[in-house]
C-alpha cells in the first residue's frame, strides 16, 4: 500500500509519455480503461486515497502549512511556529479573512469527492469478484465521507455534485452548498455503507495495511456525531471500534514509543499515512528541530519551525511521561543549554514538539516514518466525554476510561471524588486531550465543541480579531467567484 500511491497517480498522469501526438492526458478514455479487474484496483486506489497523504507537500495531512492538522492546531493555544513567512500571522493571530494564505487550501479536496464519485461509477460494470468490488465501492464512500468530514468540520457545508452533473461537464451548472442537515446526512450514509463492507482491520503484516478499514469508518463517524451533540450516536460508535475483532489497544510501553520507525503499524494506530523511502513521505523533525539540536544521524534537516508555547507547556504535569518528546531544556551540540530562562534563538516560541523518532536513514527533510492521523486513544477519551455528556453526570467508566490514558502517561489516577462537578471533568478531560494529542489535529475541534476556541484565542493567542463565527474557516475567494452567486461565503467573511 504505501509503494501503490504513488506510483499509481505517476502511471496514470503519464500514459503515453512518448507519444507525440496531441492528446488530453488529464482525461480518461472510458474506451480503453478501466476495463479489467487490475484497471480497477489502480483507478481506485489513486481516486479514494490520494487526497490523504502526508507526501512532502502534498496531501490533506501533509506536515507543512497546508496541512489540516497542522493549520487547525497552529490557531489553538499548544500550537505556534517561528518563522516569519507572510501566512503563518492570520493563522497564529486568529486573523481568519477569505485572502489569509492557506487558511483556504483544503477547499481544492472538494474535487477529490468528485473524482471519487465518477470511480464508483466507472467500476460499476467491470467482470471482477464481486467481493473485491464490493470493497472498491466502499472504499470510495469512506474516502467521500471522510473527506467530506473533514471539510465540513473546517469550512461547514460544501458542494458536492451528484453523478448526473458531473456526466454532464458541459452543463453550465454551479453547484451550491449542502445544507447542513443534508452534509451532515451525505457524510453519515457514505461511512455508514462503508463500514457495512469493509475489514474490521487490517494485521501490521498483511499486504493491505493502510487501506480503509471499518475501524476507520467508526471512528470518522464517531467524530461527526460528537460534531453535531448525537452523544448516544458518538457512544454506539466508540463503542463497535473497542470490541476484540478490531484488535485495537494502547501501546503500554510508553509514550514515545507510539511514533518511532521500530514500532510503525503498532496496535494503537487505527490510520495512518503511509510512508518509505520510495514516496509519500513526511517532515515532522525537519519542522521542528533547531541546527542545534542533538540527534544520532547527523544528516536530518532541522530547520526550528514548530513549537509550543510555554503557557500551555507549563500545564503539564510534573513526571508526565510524554515530556519525553516535549523538549524545553536541553544542552546543544554547540555545548550550550536552552530552555525557557534562555532560549535565544533556539526556544523563544516555546518548547520543542518533538514526538516523532528519528529515522536512520533520513538524509534531509523527509522521514519514512508513518504519520499518524487516528489513534486508539482518542476513541477511549473521546467516549470518556460523549458518555458523561449523554447522562450529565460522571461514572466511573468515564473515569477509568480517561485514567488508562493517564496510566500510560505514568500519572496518578484520578478518583471520582477528584471531579467537583460534569463540567470540572469536561474540563480536565479536555486538557487531558491537550496533553496527548498536541499536534495531531485534534485540538481545534476539541476546543469549538467544549466552546472554548474563541475564548482560548483571546487568551492565549492575545487575539483582537477572534469573533464567534471563526469556528469555520472563510471559503477561498476563487471559490466564491466561481459560485456566480450561488455558492455563498461563511457568515462574518
Amino acid at each position: 500500500m504505501k509503494k501503490i500511491i504513488a506510483g499509481v497517480l505517476f502511471t496514470i498522469s503519464c500514459v503515453s509519455c512518448v507519444n507525440l501526438e496531441s492528446e488530453m492526458y488529464d482525461t480518461i478514455n472510458l474506451d480503453m480503461f478501466p476495463k479489467t479487474e487490475s484497471d480497477a484496483e489502480a483507478l481506485v486506489t489513486s481516486a479514494a486515497y490520494s487526497p490523504f497523504r502526508s507526501n512532502f507537500y502534498d496531501g490533506i495531512f501533509t506536515n507543512a502549512a497546508d496541512g489540516i492538522q497542522i493549520m487547525g492546531d497552529m490557531t489553538t493555544d499548544l500550537g505556534y511556529c517561528q518563522w516569519t513567512d507572510s501566512w503563518w500571522p492570520d493563522m497564529l493571530n486568529f486573523n481568519f479573512t477569505v485572502n489569509s494564505e492557506r487558511i483556504g487550501t483544503p477547499y481544492i479536496y472538494v474535487r477529490d469527492i468528485s473524482k471519487m464519485t465518477l470511480t464508483i461509477d466507472r467500476i460499476k460494470d467491470i467482470p471482477m469478484d464481486d467481493n473485491l468490488k464490493a470493497r472498491l465501492t466502499a472504499e470510495l464512500r469512506c474516502g467521500r465521507g471522510w473527506l467530506g468530514y473533514l471539510l465540513y468540520d473546517w469550512f461547514g457545508p460544501i458542494p458536492v455534485a451528484s453523478l448526473e452533473q458531473l456526466q454532464n461537464p458541459m452543463v453550465d451548472e454551479v453547484v451550491p452548498r449542502l445544507s447542513k442537515e443534508k452534509m451532515v446526512e451525505f457524510i453519515e450514509t457514505e461511512l455508514k455503507e462503508a463500514a457495512k463492507v469493509l475489514p474490521a482491520n487490517y494485521g501490521s503484516a498483511d499486504p493491505d495495511y493502510g487501506r480503509f478499514t471499518a475501524g476507520l469508518a467508526y471512528t470518522v463517524l464517531m467524530k461527526l456525531y460528537m460534531h453535531e451533540g448525537r452523544w448516544a450516536d458518538a457512544e454506539a460508535c466508540a463503542r463497535e471500534v473497542m470490541k476484540p475483532e478490531y484488535g485495537y489497544g494502547l501501546v503500554l510501553t510508553s509514550y514515545k514509543d507510539i511514533f518511532t520507525l521500530e514500532n510503525e503499524r503498532n496496535k494503537e494506530i487505527i490510520w495512518a499515512c503511509q510512508s518509505d523511502r520510495s514516496g509519500n513521505m513526511a517532515l515532522w523533525q525537519a519542522h521542528v528541530l533547531p541546527s542545534v539540536y542533538p540527534t544520532k544521524n547527523p544528516n536530518i534537516q532541522k530547520w526550528s519551525g514548530y513549537r509550543m508555547p510555554w503557557a500551555f507547556y507549563h500545564t503539564f504535569e510534573p513526571g508526565d511521561e510524554r515530556l519525553e518528546v516535549l523538549v524545553g531544556d536541553f544542552v546543544g551540540t554547540d555545548g550550550i543549554r536552552y530552555n525557557e530562562s534562555n532560549p535565544e534563538t533556539v526556544l523563544w516560541g516555546g518548547a520543542l514538539p518533538i514526538k516523532y523518532g528519528e529515522d536512520p536513514d533520513a538524509v534531509g527533510e523527509a522521514s519514512q516514518i508513518d504519520w499518524i492521523v487516528y489513534r486508539y486513544a482518542d476513541v477511549l477519551t473521546s467516549l470518556a466525554e460523549v458518555i458523561v455528556r449523554k447522562d450529565n453526570a460522571i461514572s466511573e467508566e468515564a473515569v477509568s476510561l480517561l485514567n488508562e490514558v493517564r496510566n500510560r502517561a505514568g500519572l496518578t489516577k484520578y478518583e471520582l471524588s477528584d471531579f467537583m462537578s460534569v463540567q470540572d471533568f469536561l474540563d480536565k478531560l479536555l486538557l487531558e486531550r491537550g496533553h496527548e494529542f498536541w499536534f495531531e489535529g485534534l485540538r481545534r475541534s476539541d476546543l469549538i465543541r467544549h466552546g472554548k476556541y474563541i475564548e482560548y484565542a483571546k487568551r492565549y493567542k492575545g487575539s483582537v480579531t477572534a469573533v464567534d463565527y471563526m469556528v469555520v474557516m472563510p471559503l477561498p475567494q476563487s471559490a466564491i467567484n466561481e459560485g456566480k452567486g450561488v455558492v455563498i461565503q461563511n457568515e462574518g467573511y
